[in-house]
């Protein structure tokens, strides 16, 4: 994706996932919006952002970031599919997850990570990757080393925590004990 896709990428993704009002949107109770309101809205704040462009900017996004839909009136609608600091109900059931997750981070978190556990703080969620080579990619956006951690799901799953998988594959849990988690070495 070039540069200026991914500055249009970033600007939904904090749309999309943690200031709608910075545009002066609502998103519905399910993260949706009417992609026709988006543009709308985005031009009325300066920037111009054409549907040919939004297109571009869904379907070149290597992490799948966002989803289209066609909505209940007929409307096309876009949403972030996880990762939201505003309160979303993205309707995912539960599922069975995979044995083992990861999760890519700073390596700088990892103490505080092993004493705590992962917390999903100010997001919907906890993110967890299918593969190591995922994690690892997410945790170099951090600034300084990566560390992947393993997450023993399968023990966690039964253990009574509850998993879902968003539709990008990214798996979503509310909160991941120390006790669940090991660091990978190299």
């Amino acid at each position: 994706m070039d540069d200026d896709l991914v500055r249009v990428s970033k600007r939904l993704s904090l749309v999309l996932r943690h200031r709608p009002a910075n545009i002066g949107v609502t998103l519905d109770p399910h993260g949706w919006i009417d992609i026709d309101v988006l543009l709308a809205a985005f031009a009325a704040h300066g920037v111009a952002l054409d549907r040919s462009t939004l297109d571009s900017v869904v379907s070149g996004n290597d992490k799948q970031r966002f989803a289209i839909r066609t909505g209940p009136d007929g409307r096309d609608q876009i949403r972030a599919s996880q990762g939201h600091s505003v309160a979303v109900d993205l309707g995912l059931d539960d599922r069975p997850p995979p044995p083992r997750l990861f999760h890519g981070t700073s390596a700088t978190a990892v103490p505080a990570i092993l004493r705590e556990g992962l917390v999903k703080r100010r997001r919907h969620a906890v993110h967890l990757s299918l593969d190591v080579h995922t994690a690892r990619r997410v945790g170099a956006r951090r600034s300084g080393p990566t560390a992947v951690l393993a997450v023993d799901a399968a023990a966690m799953a039964a253990a009574g925590h509850s998993f879902q998988c968003s539709a990008n594959g990214v798996w979503l849990t509310e909160h991941v004990p120390p006790t669940f988690i090991s660091r990978l070495t190299a």
